[in-house]
């Protein structure tokens, strides 16, 4: 018995640098009715910028994927989304160049995903990044590129690969004031708190924000952020 094509499938890319430009790697992911992700694929990019990365991903998954089968396209790049759904039509038009004269960025892959989209019923669909609680394709996207980037090596579901690792920067919840530790008090914990280090890529603090390669650092216990947020998080904690 031959299985009836599905009538729609949901899809999550991402790209990532670390460094930007830096290391980079991109990722997609394919789910079922459920959104529990069934086939996924990454691969690394040596040194790319994110920009780069974003797009190779929604190439690499435009290119998997059926293309007489209606796909959602979920994504948490503005960059990539505005790119091939507001800004293209208007680069074609001016020859590949943009209002101001300048040609494309990144022209070789926009020309090459305008190609694969000739044809195919694509949503575009925008999900915010590193949310606890969030998209659960667009996590697994991006833990996945996030991964590539790193280790620079392939990974997927045809590979028998295990599923990416949880990323470290996930904006999380907000957790119930910790107990005081005895013999923790004074100025002992004030100066632990104080130790910083120079971030050596940029990344996201538990806050929220984001912080730059080279800025000040500190360990908290969710990762690496900006020393006020430990010194804050210490002092709920008291």
């Amino acid at each position: 018995m031959i299985d009836a094509m599905p009538e729609r499938v949901v899809a999550a890319c991402d790209g990532a640098s670390k460094g930007n430009p830096g290391p980079a790697g991109w990722a997609w992911v394919v789910a079922e009715d459920d959104e529990i992700p069934s086939r996924w694929e990454a691969g690394p990019l040596g040194r790319a910028t994110n920009n780069i990365a974003e797009l190779t991903a929604l190439e690499r998954l435009l290119a998997a994927t059926d293309p007489d089968v209606a796909i959602e396209i979920r994504m948490d790049s503005q960059y990539a989304m505005k790119a091939v759904t507001t800004w293209l039509p208007g680069w074609k038009r001016n020859g590949w160049r943009t209002a101001a004269g300048k040609p494309v960025a990144n022209q070789e892959l926009v020309v090459r995903i305008d190609e694969l989209l000739a044809g195919r019923t694509v949503e575009f669909r925008y999900v915010p990044a590193h949310q606890v609680d969030g998209d659960r394709l667009n996590d697994f996207a991006d833990r996945a590129a996030s991964q590539a980037a790193t280790v620079q090596e392939p990974a997927g579901s045809a590979l028998g690969s295990p599923e990416p690792p949880a990323a470290p920067d996930t904006v999380p919840s907000r957790r119930a004031p910790a107990k005081k530790r005895p013999g923790k008090a004074g100025g002992r914990a004030g100066a632990s708190s104080s130790r910083t280090i120079k971030a050596k890529f940029p990344g996201r603090c538990m806050c929220g924000r984001s912080y730059a390669a080279g800025e000040s650092i500190a360990k908290n216990d969710q990762g690496w952020g900006h020393p006020e947020c430990r010194t804050a998080e210490r002092t709920d904690a008291g």
